[in-house]
């Protein structure tokens, strides 16, 4: 396979194209708006994007998107989460159909922000999945596991990434796109609609399948212990 060096953002856009993604919606912010360019760019052949008025106009679309049948993303900077918590909190019930992956883009030192969130605390909060890359390669190869686990688990991912992992630049491995096939729209008030009698309901499902989540965590790929040369833990 080719490799080349890519940031983190094209890397992360690279990941989608290879998952199969279908819709891309966000609001553009630094550190997070390259990713939506190089998808709009390089891969608007098949990946249908649109920047949105704000970061809550992004995200409702990319969820019905989602409820449509199509993988989908959404993208926008940490501030730009606060914006888009109100159908996040509820997607957080809702679920899914095709998977879904909201990136957030923190940005610790305030290189272009007034202020440094930590919106990792997000995901318990709003009952989301979550992953971390750490370097370019693990951008690509963990957004395409996401929109996996998003499937899997019926629950949206929060894809959390920083200023340095955004820009940094280094050796990606890429791969060939997998066509995935748009799933049937299924009208289902009670998983969508969410008043209070769904609500409840959703809310005890989620809490099982989080249940289930945190066991997949534990033998999970992605997580792993690396120790530095030389180093000695005392385990």
């Amino acid at each position: 396979m080719k490799k080349i060096i890519m940031s983190g953002n094209e890397a992360v856009a690279r990941g989608c194209y290879e998952a199969g993604l279908h819709f891309a919606a966000a609001y553009p912010g630094t550190p997070s708006t390259e990713i939506l360019e190089n998808i709009g760019t390089r891969y608007k052949d098949v990946i249908y994007s649109e920047w949105a008025p704000n970061e809550k106009v992004a995200a409702e679309a990319a969820l019905g998107a989602s409820i449509g049948g199509m993988r989908s993303l959404c993208t926008f900077k940490h501030v730009g989460m606060n914006v888009a918590a109100d159908p996040i909190f509820t997607a957080g019930y809702t679920g899914v159909n095709a998977g879904l992956v909201f990136v957030s883009a923190d940005d610790p030192a305030c290189h272009s922000s007034q202020n440094e969130q930590d919106n990792r605390l997000y995901a318990p909060h709003a009952k989301l999945a979550m992953i971390e890359p750490s370097d370019s390669q693990e951008c690509k190869d963990f957004v395409k596991a996401a929109f996996d686990i998003s499937e899997k688990f019926d629950i949206p991912v929060l894809f959390r990434m920083t200023t340095r992992i955004c820009h940094s630049k280094s050796l990606v491995e890429q791969g060939e796109r997998t066509e995935v096939e748009v799933k049937k729209d299924i009208k289902d008030p009670s998983k969508y609609s969410m008043l209070p009698v769904n609500a409840r309901k959703r809310h005890i499902i989620r809490e099982q399948l989080l249940s289930e989540l945190e066991e997949y965590a534990y033998t999970s790929e992605l997580n792993k212990l690396e120790e530095a040369p030389g180093s000695d833990t005392g385990i």
